[in-house]
C-alpha cells in the first residue's frame, strides 16, 4: 500500500480552476484498479490551502496512474496555474490504519490534517505513546478514522490524518481523554514550536 499526502498552494484566482481540474482528474482516477481512495480537503482558514489524501495498492498502480492522460492534464495545470504542490509520501504506524468504519449520514465529519516538526530525540517516545493513544481513541463513538505516519526520508516530522463524526467530539470529549492528555503533555515538550501552527482543520471538495 502506498499512501501520500499533498499539500496544495494555489493562487487566488487560480482556486475555483484547481478545484475543476482536481476534482475532474479524480473521476477518471476512481475508477483505476490500483487506487483505492483519493480525497480532496480546502483548510477551513485558508481559501487557497488545499491537502490531497491518496492511497494506492503498488508502485505499478502509482505507475500507471502517473500515465494516464487525465493525471498528464492535472500536473500541465498545475505547472501553469503556478500552483504550488508538495506531497509527502507516508508510511503507516502501529496500530496500521483501518478505514472500514464509516460516517453516518447526520455525521458532520470533522477531518483534521496534524503535520508536525518534531524534535529527533522524541520520536520513538512519540510513536510509543500513539501507538497507546490510537488504539484507545478507535474505541471512542465519535471518531470514524485516526492515523499516524511518518513521512518517507524523514526523521523530524510526522503526520496525524483524523475524522470525526462532529467537532466536539474533539474538543470536549476527546482531549479530555486521560491517555489524550497523557500524549498532549508529551506533544508540548516534542514539538518544534506551537502545535497550533501545524493543525489544519478541513472540508472535503466533492
Amino acid at each position: 500500500m502506498l499512501t501520500r499526502i499533498i499539500k496544495f498552494d494555489v493562487k487566488p484566482e487560480q482556486t475555483q480552476a484547481f478545484k475543476t481540474a482536481f476534482l475532474k482528474a479524480k473521476t477518471a482516477t476512481e475508477a483505476e484498479a490500483g487506487f483505492d481512495e483519493v480525497r480532496l480537503f480546502v483548510d477551513k482558514s485558508d481559501a487557497h490551502k488545499f491537502f490531497a489524501y491518496e492511497r494506492l495498492q503498488s508502485e505499478q498502480a502509482d505507475k500507471l496512474h502517473r500515465d494516464q492522460p487525465y493525471t498528464k492534464e492535472l500536473f500541465d495545470f498545475l505547472d501553469s496555474s503556478e500552483t504550488v504542490a508538495t506531497p509527502l509520501s507516508v508510511s503507516d504506524t502501529v496500530p496500521a490504519p483501518d478505514h472500514s468504519r464509516l460516517p453516518n449520514p447526520e455525521d458532520e465529519d470533522f477531518v483534521i490534517f496534524f503535520i508536525f516538526k518534531i524534535k529527533p530525540e522524541f520520536r520513538e517516545r512519540l510513536l510509543a505513546q500513539f501507538e497507546k493513544h490510537i488504539t484507545h481513541t478507535k474505541n471512542e463513538p465519535g471518531n470514524i478514522l485516526f492515523d499516524l505516519y511518518t513521512i518517507d526520508g524523514v526523521q523530524d516530522e510526522l503526520v496525524v490524518y483524523e475524522h470525526w463524526r462532529k467537532e466536539s467530539d474533539v474538543w470536549d470529549i476527546h482531549f479530555h481523554q486521560p491517555y489524550a492528555e497523557e500524549t498532549g503533555a508529551l506533544m508540548e515538550q516534542a514539538i518544534v514550536g506551537d502545535m497550533k501552527q501545524y493543525m489544519h482543520l478541513v472540508t472535503e471538495v466533492v
